[in-house]
């Protein structure tokens, strides 16, 4: 028993027909049998040819986007807007909904406009025997509200019957067209068929691409029709690629058959020159223009009132008047009617500027921007491979970032500036979608599923591929654990320093008590604190907890853990408040875990003075320091690096009790061996008296310092309120450090 077409669209019954006759019947339309000719007239068989081949290169990776995500979520009303949103989230598919539903409101006009082109003899006509030019608008308006009211009448139903016989149409016209014989030059030998072979004006490529690429859009028409198909999953794919790849062996066909029809100078003049081709021509090409420019505007208005009402339903507009209006449907089958509306208002104030070239332009910048960002956000979510994305049709990443690049290539060629524009435009869209949107999937998402990937794979290689210690160049990886992130921070602008530039950082706060429910709760929210207070300070620390029973156990697990930034850990540091001597014992009978692990070793002692970050950094090495020197001029020159240190400098103090000249005689020989990574005029040596130790000409020379860089090793650890309290108490905040081995500098 044969199902009625009415049936079958209020069951969403339809099958892969529709959607290859939808598009195929798209394709070959008004630029097929007005501009084509036009083309090869200006550009060249090559060109023309060049122009058929960059534009399946921009829509064949968007067909396969297309199909492919359309296979990996269930497919309702909206077409390429509910298959994009479902698939990347509202916010990606709200932004390119509107671009697109503009694109294909102003396709409608674009249609009805092509379609007055069929009535070029009767406006000629109306021309020799009336004395004056009818205006274009006396067909194209009327069509347009005809059209209109046709489909506000009997909806999808209609367009579905009439989409039948406008192939059948196609196929005849195209028939006659190919089998037609060329045009007699009547021995002129200037308009002899086959002379546009060896021309290619490369100076117009792009204007004539511009007014082209609307007839290869039509390539996801039919995607459109996915709320009244039986199994869009299956239809949507292999009806988008069989039409896409029917157009472009057509249109290299057609293009070919223009060529060795007739003469260059005839196809630039006669827009209409398929009609003295084609058998019949005359009577066989308007038809054929005007069923398929009809039948292309039908469906634009189909398909883009669609698009505006799945907007509308997803809450798109920030007014819910506005979505209410829009979303609104009549009858069983929910027809947009008001979308329709809107629709075809906005097609009707582009029918009346009345140009086919400039419409044409306009679509295609439409259509390459949203098909590159398609195409981009296709590549972005291949490399994320979220569990989600399961497709039964697989395309590859290569196309999709071939689709954008050359999306974007094609833009700036057009117009450099509207393409700055548009991106501009598009990227604020998103940013407003975005805010009153916050809890909506995005384009973080999206990144984040991608850069998870990319660093797993990093990291990986890394770690197989890292060389042998002492033969790379030195980075701090530094590693830091404090309970006390709140009541002093300045660990935390240490740690900032260091990862700036050339290194990285990771701090754990230290929670004491055993892993539960309870404490994973303090945890997520002392982390949740730390992220914001850090938001927005442009450092490369990574932030997290650490749950632990005791202290010991904590700097275990923390020296254990492996560096997010891919490379190894190499140096932990410390801190306590100066104030608070006692603390250094508990750091002192710890420093035993990172020495087992090959850390460098910093301690640092916070003052009670405020950062002194526009004071010079001082960096004191002693006789002993020989191990620690290199590492601590290093230390210096990167947190120097960091902008909050902009207006200072480094101040290298020797101590010594040696003769100055001695001394400097002994720094002289150790800076041309390379063991000092400075010059003699960056240092200043103090020679220390009789009975006046190292912390002494600290407290004198460095009160004023805005950070302090001094060596420490264990003999000052045993004796830590010696050496680390008494005159050091004076001066402010100090980095102490202890290197597991010589730092090569060179």
């Amino acid at each position: 028993m044969k199902t009625n077409a009415t049936t079958l669209a209020a069951s969403g019954g339809y099958g892969t027909a529709p959607v290859f006759f939808t598009a195929i019947s798209t394709i070959l339309g008004a630029v097929l049998f007005l501009r084509f000719g036009h083309a090869i007239g200006a550009m060249g068989f090559w060109g023309t040819i060049g122009i058929v081949v960059m534009g399946h290169l921009v829509t064949i990776p968007t067909a396969l986007a297309i199909s492919e995500i359309a296979t990996n979520t269930r497919v309702e009303g909206g077409g390429e807007y509910f298959i994009i949103s479902r698939s990347f989230g509202l916010k990606i598919g709200s932004t390119i909904g509107f671009a697109l539903y503009i694109s294909q409101a102003i396709s409608v006009a674009f249609y009805t406009i092509a379609f007055t082109e069929a009535f070029s003899p009767l406006f000629d006509m109306w021309h020799r025997y009336a004395g004056f030019e009818l205006p274009r608008q006396t067909v194209s308006v009327p069509a347009l509200l005809l059209l209109g009211w046709s489909i506000l009448r009997k909806g999808t139903d209609m367009g579905m019957k009439m989409l039948y016989f406008v192939s059948a149409v196609l196929v005849i016209v195209l028939l006659l067209f190919f089998a037609g014989p060329a045009i007699d030059a009547g021995g002129d030998a200037a308009k002899a068929p086959g002379d546009s072979f060896g021309f290619f004006n490369r100076g117009d490529l792009f204007l004539w691409f511009a007014i082209c690429f609307p007839a290869f859009t039509g390539m996801t028409a039919g995607v459109g029709l996915s709320g009244d198909l039986r199994n869009p999953g299956r239809s949507i794919p292999l009806g988008t690629m069989l039409g896409t790849l029917t157009g472009l062996a057509v249109y290299i066909l057609v293009v070919w058959k223009l060529s060795v029809s007739a003469s260059q100078a005839d196809l630039a003049s006669d827009q209409l020159i398929m009609s003295r081709i084609a058998y019949f021509g005359a009577i066989a090409v308007p038809v054929g223009l005007a069923a398929c420019t009809f039948s292309s505007a039908l469906g634009s208005v189909l398909v883009a009132p669609r698009t505006l009402q799945a907007l509308a339903s997803d809450g798109s507009f920030p007014s819910q008047r506005v979505n209410a209006f829009l979303a609104k449907g009549k009858g069983r089958t929910k027809e947009p009617f008001n979308a329709t509306i809107l629709t075809l208002i906005i097609a009707l104030v582009f029918v009346m500027m009345g140009s086919i070239n400039m419409v044409a332009q306009v679509i295609s910048m439409f259509f390459l921007i949203t098909y590159g960002t398609l195409c981009l956000i296709s590549f972005i979510n291949h490399f994320g491979s979220p569990p989600s994305y399961r497709p039964r049709f697989r395309s590859k990443w290569y196309f999709s970032l071939g689709g954008f690049l050359i999306s974007v290539w094609i833009m700036f060629m057009i117009n450099p500036l509207y393409t700055i524009v548009s991106s501009v435009l598009l990227t604020a869209l998103y940013l407003f979608i975005e805010h009153y949107k916050k809890d909506e999937k995005g384009l973080m998402d999206i990144f984040g599923g991608a850069l998870f990937q990319l660093n797993r794979r990093l990291r990986v290689f890394m770690q197989k591929n890292t060389s042998t210690a002492g033969s790379e160049e030195w980075r701090p990886s530094a590693l830091c654990i404090s309970r006390h992130s709140f009541e002093r921070d300045k660990v935390l602008e240490m740690m900032k320093w260091i990862s700036h530039r050339h290194g990285f950082g990771t701090y754990f706060h230290y929670i004491e008590g055993y892993y539960d429910a309870e404490t994973r709760a303090e945890a997520d929210r002392i982390l949740r604190r730390l992220i914001d207070m850090q938001r927005g300070c442009g450092n490369s620390m990574y932030i997290d907890t650490m749950i632990s029973p005791s202290y010991t156990s904590a700097i275990a697990q923390v020296i254990q853990s492996p560096s997010i930034s891919g490379m190894e850990n190499n140096m932990v540091i410390f801190e306590y408040d100066k104030s608070q001597a006692a603390e250094l014992a508990r750091i002192a009978s710890n420093i035993s875990l990172a020495k087992a692990g090959d850390f460098d070793v910093c301690i640092f002692a916070g003052s009670s003075y405020p950062l002194r970050t526009r004071f010079d950094i001082h960096v004191w090495i002693r006789d002993t320091d020989e191990l620690n020197t290199n590492l601590m001029i290093l230390l210096g020159y990167i947190i120097l690096a960091h902008p909050d240190w902009s207006r200072s400098k480094i101040r290298i103090f020797i101590a010594s009790q040696l003769d100055s000249s001695e001394e400097r005689e002994h720094i002289r020989r150790s800076i041309e061996t390379g063991r000092l990574p400075i010059t003699l005029a960056n240092i200043e040596i103090v020679s220390l008296r009789p009975g006046i130790g190292i912390n002494a000409a600290v407290a004198e020379h460095s009160r004023q310092a805005g950070l302090i860089i001094m060596g420490f090793d264990y003999d000052m650890l045993a004796e830590h309120e010696l050496h680390f309290g008494g005159e050091l108490g004076k001066v402010g905040d100090i980095l102490f450090v202890n290197a597991s081995h010589t730092l090569s500098l060179t």
